[in-house]
């Protein structure tokens, strides 16, 4: 049997590359950061990352599965407390998928370097990585789809996927924290994530509510 300390000795080695990797590369990207930056960063040797991961494409798995585990948890728990109400709301369930996603962004729960590495997933089109996230979490985005047809009966399966991607693109701007609107030194975080959650909710359910058109052809197509 693992002994305590032992154990406890193990959780820290492996939080401490974690830590330096998502640091890594949120500042450097995935190809960039190398396994020596991260070992020097964590003040670990190599044989530590192939002891407790194995690879780069596994670590940076590790960092996503560190975070995406306990957002998805919440999201679904958020989602099964609704699902039982006897009125839900479009907006409750917009709620449950973007306001612990918010949370996640936060600066003191460590997830602010997370954001730069999510936003890094989606633009270098690593294909691993995105079988990965598809693999792992699509059933999360899929029994959110579910409910949205639910509540939204007259539009077509693929129109709520366009729209929830949008919806999800818009999110992950907002969790950044990079727009136009910026929070005044003399506001909460917490306050400033709040007004955040409830512009994008209202937003994002009047789009999804808008009646389903279909896209007009581009020029090159008429």
């Amino acid at each position: 049997m693992t002994s305590a300390p032992y154990a406890s000795r193990e959780r820290s080695t492996k939080e401490r590359i974690l830590g330096a990797a998502e640091a890594l590369f949120a500042t450097h990207g995935f190809a960039g950061a190398s396994l020596r930056q991260v070992t020097a960063a964590a003040k670990v040797n190599l044989a530590a990352v192939n002891y407790h991961f194995g690879s780069k494409d596994k670590l940076i798995e590790e960092v996503f599965r560190r975070r995406l585990d306990e957002l998805n948890s919440r999201r679904l728990a958020a989602l099964g407390k609704i699902s039982n109400q006897n009125e839900t709301q479009l907006e409750d369930v917009l709620d449950a998928y973007i306001r612990p996603a918010l949370d996640l962004s936060r600066t003191d729960g460590g997830g602010a370097a997370f954001v730069r590495v999510l936003a890094r997933a989606y633009a270098e089109h690593n294909d691993t990585l995105r079988r990965f996230l598809s693999d792992n979490y699509g059933h999360v985005l899929r029994q959110f789809a579910t409910e949205f047809g639910r509540l939204l009966p007259t539009l077509a399966k693929e129109e709520i996927y366009w729209r929830l991607d949008i919806v999800t693109g818009a999110l992950t701007y907002a969790m950044a924290d990079f727009g136009i609107i910026q929070r005044k030194s003399d506001v909460a975080e917490r306050d400033h994530r709040e007004a955040a959650a409830e512009h994008l909710i209202r937003f994002a359910a009047a789009g999804l509510r808008n009646p389903s058109v279909s896209p007009s052809p581009s020029p090159a197509t008429r």
